[in-house]
């Protein structure tokens, strides 16, 4: 690796992967914190092992035209001390290809966010085909079971 290198590190047994800019010197900027109680995180500098915690440092390539390795990390030392973080719009994967590219991405995100939508999509396609078996079982259109169901006195639980 080597200085103003965008590069990667598996965390929890690969489930994702944590990004930060090399600085050259043993260290790295990246976005600390938890992603999942991300609250309190913020851009910062740490050694190269505080970043990897024992894994091991992937170079991630660009495809677009990248900006100099001085001009890198200028960008990552201004962002220290920078909030915000959201896992979906403004992550550590967005916060290092913006020092090496000056674009905010993250095809995590983007990943994430199309599973999303297809799980989504899925569930609905389901629930109209139940509703489609409902209304042609029973003879009554779905939303008129709904309406009864809605309709139907709540049981009052016995005091004791």
């Amino acid at each position: 690796m080597a200085r103003g290198d965008h590069i990667k590190t598996r965390r929890a047994g690969g489930l994702y992967t944590h990004h930060g800019i090399d600085m050259g010197d043993g260290t790295v900027v990246h976005f600390s914190g938890d992603p999942v109680n991300y609250r309190d995180a913020c851009v910062c500098r740490v050694a190269m092992e505080a970043f990897l915690q024992g894994g091991t440092a992937i170079l991630v390539e660009h495809r677009e035209p990248v900006l100099s390795p001085e001009e890198t990390v200028r960008i990552a030392e201004s962002m220290i001390g920078g909030r915000r973080y959201h896992p979906l719009t403004n992550n550590c994967e967005h916060l290092t290809t913006y020092c090496k590219t000056g674009r905010r991405d993250s095809a995590q995100a983007r990943r994430f966010i199309k599973a999303a939508i297809t799980a989504g999509i899925t569930a609905l396609a389901v629930g109209v085909h139940v509703a489609r078996r409902a209304r042609g079982q029973n003879g009554l259109r779905f939303t008129e079971m709904l309406a009864e169901v809605l309709q139907q006195p709540k049981k009052r639980q016995k005091s004791t």
